[in-house]
C-alpha cells in the first residue's frame, strides 16, 4: 500500500473512533487487504511518523487478558489533516480508482455537503476528459476501432464501468447539491 494511500487509510479509521493497532491493521485489511496487503513493517512505522506529527496518540488500556494494550486516538490536528485530505484530494487521488475508492470510504466524515460534492465533481471531471489504453495519432481509441480481442475487452469493460460510475457521481453530486 502506498504512503498516502496508508495515511488516509489510518487517519480516516480513526476518525471513526479509537483503536489498537491489531484492530486498525484488521480494518485496513478488510479496506483493500485483497488489492494491497499492509504488513506490520509498513503499518508500525506510519503510526510512529503521524505519531511523531502529532496527529496521533498512543495511550495504554486495559487489555482483554493480563496483557494492556496500545490504543491510537486521533488528535485534533490530525482530524484537521483528515479533513483536509478529503476536502483537497491529490490528483492520484482522483485520477487513480483505488485511491479514490480510499477517499469515498471516508468521505461521509467530511461535514459539508458542498465540499463532498466538489470532490465528486473532480472525479467526474476527469472521468469525462477522453481517454484510452490505446491511441493511435494521439486520440484515444474506442473498442470499435480495436482488433485485438483482449485490448477490445478492455475498453469495453473500462466503458461500463465508467458509465456506472459517472451515472452513480452524477445522481449522488445533485442529491448533494439539492
Amino acid at each position: 500500500m502506498a504512503s498516502g494511500d496508508l495515511t488516509l487509510s489510518i487517519l480516516g479509521l480513526l476518525g471513526e473512533g479509537p483503536m489498537h493497532g491489531y484492530e486498525l491493521k484488521a480494518r485496513i485489511l478488510e479496506l483493500s487487504g485483497h488489492l494491497r496487503p499492509v504488513s506490520d513493517g509498513a503499518l508500525y512505522p506510519a503510526i510512529t511518523r503521524l505519531e511523531r506529527a502529532g496527529l496521533v496518540e498512543r495511550h495504554e488500556e486495559e487489555g482483554a487478558g493480563a496483557a494492556r494494550r496500545q490504543v491510537l486516538t486521533l488528535t485534533e490536528a490530525g482530524r484537521a489533516e483528515l479533513l483536509r485530505r478529503l476536502r483537497e484530494p491529490a490528483d492520484l487521488d482522483i485520477s487513480d480508482q483505488t485511491r479514490f475508492f480510499g477517499l469515498l470510504t471516508f468521505l461521509s466524515q467530511l461535514p459539508g455537503r458542498a465540499d463532498r460534492a466538489r470532490v465528486l465533481r473532480r472525479r467526474l471531471d476527469f472521468l469525462e476528459a477522453p481517454a484510452s489504453f490505446f491511441y493511435r495519432d494521439g486520440r484515444p481509441l474506442r473498442a470499435e476501432e480495436v482488433s485485438d480481442p483482449f485490448h477490445r475487452g478492455m475498453l469495453l469493460v473500462a466503458r461500463a464501468t465508467g458509465d456506472a460510475e459517472r451515472r452513480w457521481l452524477r445522481e449522488t453530486v445533485a442529491e448533494l447539491d439539492s
